[in-house]
Protein backbone atom coordinates (compact mmCIF):
# COMPACT_ATOMS: atom_id res chain seq x y z
CA UNK A 1 0.00 0.00 0.00
CA UNK A 2 2.65 2.50 1.31
CA UNK A 3 4.17 1.79 -2.63
CA UNK A 4 1.05 2.55 -4.03
CA UNK A 5 0.59 5.73 -2.42
CA UNK A 6 4.36 6.97 -3.03
CA UNK A 7 3.47 6.20 -6.60
CA UNK A 8 0.33 8.62 -6.61
CA UNK A 9 2.63 11.26 -5.09
CA UNK A 10 5.08 10.44 -7.39
CA UNK A 11 2.76 11.15 -10.51
CA UNK A 12 1.31 14.33 -8.12
CA UNK A 13 4.80 15.89 -8.68
CA UNK A 14 5.37 14.90 -12.44
CA UNK A 15 2.48 16.37 -13.05
CA UNK A 16 2.91 19.48 -11.43
CA UNK A 17 6.29 19.56 -12.92
CA UNK A 18 5.31 19.26 -16.56
CA UNK A 19 2.85 21.95 -16.47
CA UNK A 20 5.79 24.33 -14.12
CA UNK A 21 8.27 23.20 -17.87
CA UNK A 22 5.57 23.88 -20.30
CA UNK A 23 4.27 27.44 -18.54
CA UNK A 24 8.18 28.23 -18.40
CA UNK A 25 9.93 26.89 -21.34
CA UNK A 26 7.32 24.96 -23.67
CA UNK A 27 5.10 28.27 -23.99
CA UNK A 28 7.26 31.00 -24.21
CA UNK A 29 9.02 29.06 -27.05
CA UNK A 30 5.61 29.59 -29.15
CA UNK A 31 5.31 33.30 -28.48
CA UNK A 32 3.02 33.09 -25.35
CA UNK A 33 3.45 35.31 -23.00
CA UNK A 34 4.63 33.96 -19.88
CA UNK A 35 3.03 36.61 -17.61
CA UNK A 36 -0.13 35.47 -18.94
CA UNK A 37 0.54 31.82 -18.36
CA UNK A 38 2.40 32.65 -15.00
CA UNK A 39 1.99 29.90 -12.57
CA UNK A 40 -0.34 31.31 -10.31
CA UNK A 41 -3.16 30.54 -12.70
CA UNK A 42 -2.73 26.95 -12.46
CA UNK A 43 -3.55 27.08 -9.09
CA UNK A 44 -6.41 24.77 -9.89
CA UNK A 45 -4.06 21.53 -10.45
CA UNK A 46 -4.03 21.18 -6.86
CA UNK A 47 -7.37 20.68 -6.87
CA UNK A 48 -7.76 18.43 -10.13
CA UNK A 49 -4.80 16.19 -8.45
CA UNK A 50 -6.56 15.50 -5.39
CA UNK A 51 -9.99 14.55 -7.68
CA UNK A 52 -7.76 12.02 -9.49
CA UNK A 53 -6.04 10.99 -6.55
CA UNK A 54 -9.85 9.38 -5.31
CA UNK A 55 -10.13 8.63 -8.90
CA UNK A 56 -6.90 6.47 -8.98
CA UNK A 57 -7.69 4.20 -5.52
CA UNK A 58 -10.07 2.37 -6.54
CA UNK A 59 -8.04 1.51 -9.79
CA UNK A 60 -4.71 0.51 -7.43
CA UNK A 61 -6.56 -1.82 -5.44
CA UNK A 62 -8.85 -3.05 -7.85
CA UNK A 63 -9.94 -6.21 -5.47
CA UNK A 64 -11.36 -4.04 -2.87
CA UNK A 65 -14.50 -3.15 -3.97
CA UNK A 66 -15.24 -0.89 -1.13
CA UNK A 67 -13.22 1.29 -2.40
CA UNK A 68 -15.09 1.76 -5.23
CA UNK A 69 -17.25 4.91 -2.66
CA UNK A 70 -14.16 6.96 -3.60
CA UNK A 71 -15.45 7.28 -7.00
CA UNK A 72 -18.62 9.30 -6.03
CA UNK A 73 -16.51 12.13 -4.26
CA UNK A 74 -13.53 11.91 -6.70
CA UNK A 75 -16.03 12.79 -9.95
CA UNK A 76 -17.34 16.19 -8.70
CA UNK A 77 -13.74 17.16 -6.99
CA UNK A 78 -12.11 16.06 -10.22
CA UNK A 79 -14.74 18.20 -12.37
CA UNK A 80 -15.06 21.32 -9.97
CA UNK A 81 -10.86 21.48 -10.76
CA UNK A 82 -11.40 20.82 -14.47
CA UNK A 83 -14.11 24.09 -14.71
CA UNK A 84 -11.49 26.22 -12.04
CA UNK A 85 -8.40 25.15 -14.57
CA UNK A 86 -10.05 26.24 -17.38
CA UNK A 87 -11.84 29.19 -16.11
CA UNK A 88 -8.25 30.48 -13.96
CA UNK A 89 -5.87 29.78 -17.09
CA UNK A 90 -8.16 31.28 -19.84
CA UNK A 91 -9.39 34.29 -17.40
CA UNK A 92 -13.14 33.58 -17.84
CA UNK A 93 -14.80 32.95 -14.94
CA UNK A 94 -18.03 34.03 -16.12
CA UNK A 95 -18.13 30.73 -17.84
CA UNK A 96 -19.11 29.20 -14.51
CA UNK A 97 -22.96 30.61 -15.83
CA UNK A 98 -23.02 27.51 -18.16
CA UNK A 99 -20.13 24.82 -16.66
CA UNK A 100 -21.74 24.87 -12.95
CA UNK A 101 -24.51 21.46 -14.01
CA UNK A 102 -21.10 19.78 -14.63
CA UNK A 103 -20.79 19.49 -10.87
CA UNK A 104 -24.29 17.47 -10.56
CA UNK A 105 -23.44 15.29 -13.63
CA UNK A 106 -19.96 14.91 -12.14
CA UNK A 107 -21.91 13.22 -9.50
CA UNK A 108 -23.65 11.12 -11.19
CA UNK A 109 -21.02 9.74 -13.17
CA UNK A 110 -18.95 9.19 -9.68
CA UNK A 111 -22.15 7.06 -8.79
CA UNK A 112 -22.15 5.11 -11.87
CA UNK A 113 -18.79 4.52 -11.87
CA UNK A 114 -19.09 3.21 -7.80
CA UNK A 115 -21.82 0.58 -9.48
CA UNK A 116 -19.78 -1.02 -11.39
CA UNK A 117 -16.66 -1.18 -9.56
CA UNK A 118 -18.45 -2.52 -6.61
CA UNK A 119 -20.65 -4.36 -8.98
CA UNK A 120 -23.74 -2.88 -7.43
CA UNK A 121 -26.38 -2.38 -9.43
CA UNK A 122 -28.40 -0.56 -7.19
CA UNK A 123 -26.39 2.30 -7.17
CA UNK A 124 -27.52 3.41 -10.69
CA UNK A 125 -30.62 4.21 -9.14
CA UNK A 126 -29.19 7.30 -7.99
CA UNK A 127 -26.56 7.62 -11.14
CA UNK A 128 -29.77 7.90 -13.65
CA UNK A 129 -31.78 10.08 -11.51
CA UNK A 130 -28.81 12.83 -10.69
CA UNK A 131 -27.89 12.52 -14.14
CA UNK A 132 -30.58 13.48 -16.26
CA UNK A 133 -31.16 15.97 -13.78
CA UNK A 134 -27.70 17.18 -14.70
CA UNK A 135 -28.46 17.08 -18.18
CA UNK A 136 -31.60 18.59 -18.49
CA UNK A 137 -29.82 21.64 -16.02
CA UNK A 138 -27.37 21.68 -18.17
CA UNK A 139 -29.68 22.00 -21.33
CA UNK A 140 -30.73 24.93 -19.35
CA UNK A 141 -27.40 26.71 -18.66
CA UNK A 142 -26.04 26.40 -22.13
CA UNK A 143 -29.39 27.56 -23.55
CA UNK A 144 -31.28 30.10 -21.27
CA UNK A 145 -34.59 28.11 -21.57
CA UNK A 146 -35.19 28.12 -18.24
CA UNK A 147 -38.60 28.07 -18.62
CA UNK A 148 -38.81 24.43 -20.05
CA UNK A 149 -38.74 23.15 -16.52
CA UNK A 150 -42.75 24.15 -16.44
CA UNK A 151 -42.81 20.94 -19.15
CA UNK A 152 -39.85 19.10 -18.40
CA UNK A 153 -40.51 18.72 -14.53
CA UNK A 154 -41.70 15.41 -15.58
CA UNK A 155 -38.07 14.32 -15.58
CA UNK A 156 -38.17 13.70 -11.98
CA UNK A 157 -40.94 10.44 -12.03
CA UNK A 158 -39.45 9.50 -15.71
CA UNK A 159 -36.06 9.54 -14.15
CA UNK A 160 -37.26 7.13 -11.11
CA UNK A 161 -39.09 4.82 -13.08
CA UNK A 162 -35.85 4.84 -15.74
CA UNK A 163 -34.20 3.64 -12.82
CA UNK A 164 -36.06 1.37 -11.33
CA UNK A 165 -36.51 -0.39 -14.89
CA UNK A 166 -32.53 -0.75 -15.29
CA UNK A 167 -31.94 -2.50 -12.04
CA UNK A 168 -35.22 -4.69 -13.15
CA UNK A 169 -33.19 -5.96 -16.02
CA UNK A 170 -30.44 -6.55 -14.06
CA UNK A 171 -32.11 -7.94 -10.97
CA UNK A 172 -35.44 -9.48 -13.12
CA UNK A 173 -37.86 -8.49 -9.66
CA UNK A 174 -41.43 -7.86 -10.90
CA UNK A 175 -41.98 -4.77 -9.05
CA UNK A 176 -39.24 -2.94 -10.06
CA UNK A 177 -40.97 -3.36 -13.46
CA UNK A 178 -44.25 -2.14 -12.26
CA UNK A 179 -42.90 0.76 -10.18
CA UNK A 180 -40.98 1.48 -12.84
CA UNK A 181 -43.95 1.39 -15.77
CA UNK A 182 -46.64 3.35 -13.76
CA UNK A 183 -43.57 6.21 -12.87
CA UNK A 184 -42.77 6.13 -16.68
CA UNK A 185 -46.59 6.31 -17.61
CA UNK A 186 -46.93 9.18 -15.26
CA UNK A 187 -44.13 11.07 -16.54
CA UNK A 188 -45.29 10.77 -20.37
CA UNK A 189 -48.93 11.48 -19.47
CA UNK A 190 -47.81 14.56 -17.39
CA UNK A 191 -45.65 15.75 -20.36
CA UNK A 192 -48.32 14.93 -22.98
CA UNK A 193 -50.84 17.46 -20.42
CA UNK A 194 -48.61 20.17 -19.89
CA UNK A 195 -47.29 20.55 -23.51
CA UNK A 196 -51.09 20.91 -24.44
CA UNK A 197 -51.72 24.22 -21.69
CA UNK A 198 -48.23 25.96 -21.72
CA UNK A 199 -47.49 27.58 -25.11
CA UNK A 200 -44.05 26.89 -26.33
CA UNK A 201 -41.34 28.55 -28.65
CA UNK A 202 -40.86 28.52 -31.64
CA UNK A 203 -38.31 25.31 -32.38
CA UNK A 204 -39.71 23.46 -29.30
CA UNK A 205 -42.09 21.27 -31.37
CA UNK A 206 -39.34 18.61 -30.88
CA UNK A 207 -41.11 18.53 -27.12
CA UNK A 208 -43.92 17.30 -28.55
CA UNK A 209 -42.90 13.88 -29.70
CA UNK A 210 -40.78 13.14 -26.24
CA UNK A 211 -44.67 12.12 -24.41
CA UNK A 212 -45.69 9.49 -27.30
CA UNK A 213 -42.54 8.39 -27.67
CA UNK A 214 -41.93 7.51 -23.87
CA UNK A 215 -45.24 5.52 -24.65
CA UNK A 216 -44.21 3.74 -27.49
CA UNK A 217 -41.03 2.79 -25.49
CA UNK A 218 -43.18 1.73 -22.54
CA UNK A 219 -44.67 -0.60 -24.52
CA UNK A 220 -41.80 -2.10 -26.04
CA UNK A 221 -40.15 -2.85 -22.51
CA UNK A 222 -43.95 -4.63 -21.09
CA UNK A 223 -43.67 -6.78 -24.89
CA UNK A 224 -40.33 -7.45 -24.38
CA UNK A 225 -40.50 -8.22 -20.59
CA UNK A 226 -43.45 -10.23 -20.83
CA UNK A 227 -41.88 -12.24 -24.13
CA UNK A 228 -38.80 -13.33 -22.35
CA UNK A 229 -40.21 -15.82 -19.66
CA UNK A 230 -41.86 -17.48 -23.04
CA UNK A 231 -38.37 -17.37 -24.81
CA UNK A 232 -36.45 -19.12 -21.98
CA UNK A 233 -39.72 -21.60 -21.27
CA UNK A 234 -38.86 -22.87 -24.91
CA UNK A 235 -35.34 -22.65 -24.58
CA UNK A 236 -36.27 -25.27 -21.31
CA UNK A 237 -37.81 -27.56 -23.13
CA UNK A 238 -35.72 -27.43 -26.10
CA UNK A 239 -32.77 -29.00 -24.09
CA UNK A 240 -34.65 -31.33 -22.56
Amino acid sequence: MNKRVSTLMGLFLVVMGGLLLMSNVVLPLFGIRSWYWSVWRLWPTIVVSVGAFFMLIPLLWPHKRGLGAFFIVGAPVLATGGILLFTSVFDVWGAWSWLWPAEVWSVALGFALAAFFMRNVWLMIPAIIIGMNGALLQFCALTGWWEVWAVLWTIEPLSVGLALLFVYFRKHRHGLLVAGTILCAIAAVGLIGMLGLVALRPGWWVLNMIGPALLIGIGILLLLSNARPRLNLRESVSER
